[in-house]
């Protein structure tokens, strides 16, 4: 599992301790798991649009051992700034839903999940190299004072763009 991005996900940042995560695009729930066993959260809340997925990781996938967790089923179009306009903010940020979106929603969403960011919020973003990782990252860096570029595989095309120490936009809400 330590060669799976989830994973690499969670270990090439530095976690604030016991951090209040959200997740965006659940799949199976590995990460969950991981979190619990790596940083303690304080909080997960999920996003997921497919009740089909939350059902199969509730069922399938042991999530509904797992105390504690928020679920929020729809699209991100909505609950994101549902999120902001509720002001809730989190320390630890996966986006792992637009990965094979195209380009401008797979540009909005990370920018948006930006602004829901505690002061030293963490936010990483799994991309296809090819694809938009580099437009990506270059608008996230100047939202943020460190943002790394860890390809998951030298062989593989996953991308975890990794964004710490938030930097306040003029105008963000919350």
């Amino acid at each position: 599992m330590r060669r799976e991005y989830w994973w690499r996900a969670l270990a090439a940042v530095a976690l604030p301790p016991r951090p209040r995560t959200l997740l965006v695009g659940l799949g199976g729930g590995t990460q969950v798991h991981l979190l619990h066993r790596l940083a303690r959260p304080r909080s997960i809340t999920l996003i997921e649009r497919d009740p089909a997925i939350l059902h199969a990781a509730w069922e399938f996938f042991g999530l509904k051992r797992v105390g504690g967790l928020e679920f929020l089923c729809g699209d991100t179009d909505v609950v994101v700034p549902w999120l902001a306009a509720v002001r809730r903010r989190f320390d630890f940020v996966m986006e792992d839903a637009a990965y094979a979106d195209p380009t401008e929603r797979a540009m909005t969403l990370p920018l948006a999940l930006a602004d829901r960011l505690s002061p030293r919020g963490v936010l990483v973003v799994n991309r296809h190299w090819r694809a938009d990782a580099g437009r990506l990252l270059a608008a996230l860096r100047p939202r943020f004072l460190d943002v790394r570029v860890r390809r998951v595989r030298r062989e593989g095309e996953n991308s975890l763009i990794c964004c710490s120490r938030p930097l306040r936009q003029p105008g963000s809400a919350g």
